[in-house]
């Protein structure tokens, strides 16, 4: 379980993060959205301590996580842009994860599931796109952890893979992980989501079901009520229209 408090955070003059108040309880999977700068990877590195909020508080199993790192032991977490030597051979890469975690139970079948046998001696910087996200995708679900945190876990996957990966997800889920990812795939949202978390200039201005976000918003998919959340709510609001007719922009949008 993770509990996060009044949780404050300002680059400069940008007040990214506006007093989040959040309950994420296992099992499930819980999408976190938003525009870009609304504060999603923000949350997220805040969560992995990677980020230090100006002010609030986050729990993980009841126990601050100020000043601690073992909780990281319990999360696995799939970066949207994952950044490794491009001279390292995918083999090695795997190696040195394990040998950072310390722990020798890893799910090496993971290798085979995502068709990486092929490209395991071959260097990072010789890959695909999508190949590097199929290796990002096996470092992160290797090791058997019950918080699982996916930031744009689709980017690059050819249609198989991307199948293989929803598959993935749905195991996960079924054995009692607390699932967090943050998409602009809507598509994913509604087949996997049990509850939408939407960001909107460091404030929660949503969090229900697929079912309730729909309702509330009069849309026939996920796509369509996020969009009419922003036209009642967003910078496309009547209420964010300046008195020349043009839409004023939010100043998270312009500084992020």
């Amino acid at each position: 379980m993770i509990e996060i408090t009044g949780l404050h955070k300002s680059f400069g003059k940008n007040h990214v993060l506006k007093g989040v108040e959040l309950s994420l309880v296992p099992p499930g999977l819980i999408a976190i959205l938003g525009p870009n700068g609304s504060g999603k990877t923000t949350l997220i590195k805040s969560i992995l301590g990677m980020v230090i909020p100006d002010r609030g508080e986050i729990e993980v199993d009841g126990a601050s996580i100020k000043k601690a790192w073992e909780y990281r032991r319990q999360i696995s977490y799939l970066p949207q842009i994952a950044r490794f030597p491009e001279n390292i051979r995918v083999r090695e890469l795997i190696a040195m994860v394990k040998d950072l975690r310390g722990e020798t139970e890893m799910d090496v079948s993971l290798i085979s599931y995502f068709g990486l046998q092929p490209f395991l001696d071959k260097k990072l910087g010789n890959l695909s796109g999508g190949t590097r996200q199929k290796v990002n995708l096996v470092l992160c679900f290797m090791y058997d952890c019950p918080i699982v945190i996916l930031d744009e876990p689709t980017a690059g996957l050819d249609p198989v893979s991307l199948v293989r990966l929803k598959k993935l997800i749905k195991t996960k889920r079924e054995e009692g992980k607390l699932i967090l990812i943050t998409t602009h795939v809507m598509d994913l949202v509604e087949e996997l989501a049990e509850e939408v978390v939407y960001l909107l200039e460091g404030n929660i201005h949503f969090r229900g079901t697929v079912a309730e976000l729909k309702e509330k918003y009069q849309g026939r998919n996920v796509e369509e009520s996020i969009a009419a959340l922003l036209q009642k709510d967003g910078p496309f609001s009547l209420g964010a229209v300046a008195s020349n007719g043009h839409a004023k922009v939010p100043e998270t949008l312009l500084e992020n």
